[in-house]
């Protein structure tokens, strides 16, 4: 099957059932993006699907043939995207595990809501687990994320 991830083509040799997560992991080689629970419920494996938040643990390799995926790693080139530099700013990772799905969700959200209210961040955001529990940064990071640009996908 020919995924598109990160604007570069992929012809991969996977199963059909094989979730996203794995083809990106095991197969490309991309790692920013973490297994969590395998269920959809932690939101370790976030990424973007034609710009909206997906959960790669779920979701078939052949269900995204051929549709624009986008990882952490292709976020951006330089890692300057606002949602990025705000996190860096605010240092909002404590132990970091959670934190490519957390700003995968965050970019969505900013990218449809590009002023979101604390109540648009909180439900945007409530998919996403964070055992250290480094919510009140993330919702500052979001704010100010806001603040720093436009934010593409």
């Amino acid at each position: 099957m020919r995924l598109i991830v990160n604007g570069q083509t992929h012809e991969v040799e996977a199963p059909a059932d094989m979730p996203l997560l794995w083809v990106l992991r095991d197969i490309i080689g991309l790692t920013g993006t973490k297994f969590g629970c395998g269920k959809a419920l932690c939101g370790a494996c976030t990424v973007h699907l034609e710009g909206e938040a997906i959960r790669s643990c779920i979701t078939p390799a052949s269900a995204v043939a051929g549709k624009r995926i986008t990882t952490i790693e292709g976020l951006t080139a330089a890692g300057d995207h606002p949602v990025q530099r705000a996190w860096t700013e605010l240092d909002v990772v404590q132990c970091g595990y959670c934190q490519s799905g957390q700003i995968m969700s965050a970019a969505a959200l900013l990218r449809r809501t590009p002023r979101p209210s604390d109540a648009d961040i909180d439900s945007a955001m409530s998919g996403n687990v964070c055992r250290c529990g480094t919510y009140q940064r993330i919702r500052a990071a979001i704010h100010r994320a806001a603040e720093l640009g436009e934010v593409k996908s």
